[in-house]
């Protein structure tokens, strides 16, 4: 998708909190967070602990390597292709819908090249455009097997975390946990990181959440945005110290100032 819609100009997202101090380092799980991590170590997926990074593809269209390990993770599963159809044993299809609003152009494009590749799998889910009224209505109710969403977290994350990934919030109706996870660990570092006395346990209850999320499988990460580009009037100023992450409400235009 990146190479296709940006020619790899823009950075891929490696985890929640990818490109900040909070992002989750990629090898082995050391010191607090091996130690936040530990006493659920039982109920971790692979990979949390020992070091997770994202699937790599050669950047090619038939991307044949991470075909052919995907259909040994589905025959694995019990999902073998029958006649050019992904099936499991009692001839089922595999087939799911993916949610989309209408006129969100980007997002239809990304979903268009996920198929495409689906389609090489023998797997062709279903694609429902609706408007933001039904586009609400259906996420909140969880009405919809895959979607697509942009979140944009804090540098300082709080209460709202429960929100986004909280066992509590999995069922409750118009909730952010659109992915439905429901984790003890999980809770458990939002506690951490809500209770921290210092910043290193602070920092390191993110990154084991992040470790959390990230090894679980839970979205398909695509690319972020590292450079605002912003066009405006020579009598428009701004502070000489930028935020060291970008523009974000808070800055722009909250403290910009006119002078002829």
């Amino acid at each position: 998708m990146n190479e296709t819609l940006t020619g790899s100009a823009q950075s891929r997202i490696t985890s929640y909190w990818s490109n900040s101090p909070l992002g989750m380092a990629h090898t082995p799980a050391e010191g607090r967070v091996a130690e936040f991590l530990a006493p659920y170590a039982d109920t971790l997926v692979p990979g949390t602990i020992e070091g997770y990074t994202l699937p790599v593809s050669d950047g090619t269209e038939r991307n044949r390597a991470g075909i052919g390990k995907a259909l040994d993770m589905m025959e694995v599963a019990g999902w073998t292709v029958q006649d050019g159809v992904m099936r499991n044993a009692n001839g089922e299809a595999f087939t799911f819908e993916i949610l989309l609003k209408t006129g969100a152009s980007e997002p239809q494009t990304m979903i268009d090249i996920f198929v495409e590749s689906l389609g090489r799998l023998g797997i062709t889910p279903t694609i429902t455009n609706v408007d933001s009224a039904q586009y609400k209505e259906r996420t909140d109710a969880f009405d919809f097997g895959m979607t697509y969403y942009r979140r944009g977290v804090s540098l300082s994350p709080g209460n709202e975390q429960y929100a986004y990934y909280g066992s509590a919030s999995a069922e409750t109706v118009g909730s952010r946990n659109l992915m439905g996870v429901q984790s003890d660990a999980i809770d458990a570092m939002i506690g951490r990181l809500l209770t921290s006395e210092s910043q290193d346990d602070f920092v390191a209850a993110v990154k084991s959440l992040d470790r959390i999320l990230t090894a679980g499988r839970y979205v398909i990460p695509i690319y972020q945005w590292n450079i605002s580009r912003v066009a405006h009037s020579k009598n428009l100023h701004y502070p000489e110290d930028l935020p060291i992450f970008g523009d974000w409400p808070g800055w722009q235009p909250d403290v910009w100032w006119w002078e002829d």
